[in-house]
């Protein structure tokens, strides 16, 4: 039996889907400290991004600081916090929140940093105050970077939070780890390709959230681009197959002043 056959066979044995340690539970648990950490991440992340991106200035060094922390791998950082004291899903909440950090960060800044400056200086000039404008006019047309941006958070944790079995946490990880402590391949992945899913879930949900989110007007604006541009083609293959414009009268005019002058006898004989 190879390791794909052995994979599909754990994934049918209604035994491991159930208990303490079933995919069920353990799918639970990785969702949970998931989900604590994109939110522990947007606690600090969004507040700065909001704040640089509407100040205008200093954006691109924060997002740029914040890039750094991707040089860190994860694993290195939950190792450090297991010598510091912090095992389990604590430890794996910190460092997927240090990893999820930077784009949610770029999300804010760049969705702030993308409004137009003349919506800004039209809000302010009805006569609202920088944190109106912020939260009434610049919010609501950065939504969708920030969306997106959660979007790739969310997913980038969870597919490091399996790393979390490594250091007595609970999650899919569990799964794959078990399988190589007893050397059963096709355990490993099972865990993998559970780990896969959840992921593709998670992606296709947010796709959803992020379009719900998105206000209708920005939606209208993006199919008007997108038809406007697909219509372009065709106006150019249209005019490129243009019947040719009839010749103009001017160029009649020589021979009609020769057919003149020798009907009335004063051309130059030949």
């Amino acid at each position: 039996m190879d390791v794909l056959q052995q994979a599909f066979a754990w994934l049918n044995d209604p035994l491991n889907w159930t208990g303490r340690n079933g995919v069920i539970a353990l799918t639970v648990a990785h969702v949970t400290v998931s989900v604590l950490a994109v939110l522990l991440a947007a606690v600090v992340a969004l507040p700065v991004g909001l704040w640089l991106g509407h100040r205008g200035r200093g954006g691109t060094a924060g997002v740029v600081v914040a890039n750094t922390t991707r040089a860190l791998p994860t694993l290195a950082l939950l190792t450090l916090l297991a010598a510091s004291g912090l095992f389990g899903n604590t430890a794996t909440v910190l460092a997927c929140a240090v990893f999820a950090v930077p784009p949610l960060l770029s999300g804010a800044v760049t969705g702030l940093g993308d409004v137009d400056a003349d919506v800004r200086d039209a809000a302010r000039g009805t006569g609202m105050s920088g944190a109106r404008s912020l939260w009434s006019v610049e919010l609501p047309l950065a939504v969708p970077q920030l969306a997106a941006g959660v979007r790739t958070g969310a997913v980038q944790v969870l597919a490091t939070v399996p790393l979390a079995a490594l250091v007595g946490g609970r999650s899919l990880g569990s799964i794959v780890v078990e399988g190589f402590g007893t050397q059963n391949y096709g355990q490993v992945l099972a865990g993998g390709i559970l780990v896969a899913a959840l992921c593709l879930v998670a992606e296709g949900l947010l796709a959803v959230a992020q379009h719900l989110v998105t206000p209708a007007g920005l939606q209208a604006l993006s199919r008007d681009g997108r038809s406007s541009g697909r219509r372009r083609p065709s106006r150019r293959s249209a005019g490129s197959t243009a019947p040719p414009s009839p010749p103009t009268d001017d160029a009649h005019a020589p021979l009609a002043v020769a057919t003149s002058n020798d009907s009335n006898g004063s051309g130059s004989p030949v």
